[in-house]
């Protein structure tokens, strides 16, 4: 199958075991203020142009769709195993909806994938670089405030070991939040996160792995602000609610060792 035409993605060196990208909005089947390559079956979509959207992402990244696992997203900081058992997995190209909670999903399945949704929030995917084990982890102002980046990192184990890339998500030029959440962004990650009147999503990613043992030279950070690009990224800030969603996507291979 091919990819599609226009498929635009990010993809990431892990040096290990994982294939790691972030989608573009760029490739897709989608109309209108959800063009093109919506991958959110929430947004008021056909099913049949997500469906379609999900399965050129997968044919780009060699993915066997029903080992694609997603979660509820609820902006929490729960970490969901999606080893666990079935119910995490065969929704990607199927029922499309129905997912169990969670904003950070560990998988150690030879040929195990997940996928993780964002237009604005971080989608962070995560590897251990010695061992055959991936997370990925949707990470807004309260995931990140509440822990969800420590939490996947802990879930994975030895942070020493661990890879980790932060996908584009909303700039600091374009983020302008509240008193409070930049008191509580200074309070959580230090002042050098907050630049008045907005936070910096990325910077304060990029410190919650480290904190957690992550070490900085294996942090990535994607170069780009989702509000600023409204051609190639959905960003629910710029355009509200009628928007679509981009994703970050990381697979572990089929045989490992």
């Amino acid at each position: 199958m091919t990819a599609g035409p226009g498929l635009d993605l990010l993809e990431v060196a892990t040096g290990g075991p994982a294939r790691a990208a972030f989608t573009t909005r760029a490739g897709g089947v989608s109309a209108g203020p959800l063009a093109s390559l919506n991958l959110a079956a929430d947004r008021g979509d056909r099913d049949a142009a997500v469906r379609e959207n999900r399965r050129r992402v997968c044919a780009a990244l060699g993915l066997r769709p029903e080992a694609v696992a997603m979660a509820r997203q609820v902006h929490g900081a729960g970490v969901r195993d999606a080893d666990a058992d079935d119910a995490d997995r065969g929704r990607f190209l199927g029922a499309l909806r129905g997912w169990r909670d969670g904003d950070a999903l560990v998988t150690r399945a030879p040929g195990g994938a997940l996928a993780v949704l964002g237009a604005d929030c971080l989608p962070v995917l995560l590897w251990r670089r010695d061992a055959p084990a991936v997370a990925a982890a949707h990470a807004g102002w309260r995931g990140l405030v509440g822990g969800v980046l420590e939490a996947a990192v802990a879930a994975l184990g030895a942070p020493a070991r661990v890879g980790a890339a932060i996908g584009p998500g909303i700039g600091p030029c374009c983020y302008p939040v509240s008193a409070e959440v930049r008191r509580r962004f200074a309070a959580r990650f230090g002042d050098a996160v907050v630049a008045p009147p907005a936070v910096d999503l990325a910077a304060a990613a990029r410190r919650a792995l480290v904190a957690a043992g992550v070490p900085d030279a294996a942090v990535t950070t994607a170069a780009a602000c989702t509000s600023c690009e409204p051609g190639r990224f959905f960003s629910h800030r710029r355009d509200g609610a009628a928007t679509g969603r981009q994703a970050g996507v990381i697979a572990l291979a089929e045989e490992v060792g």
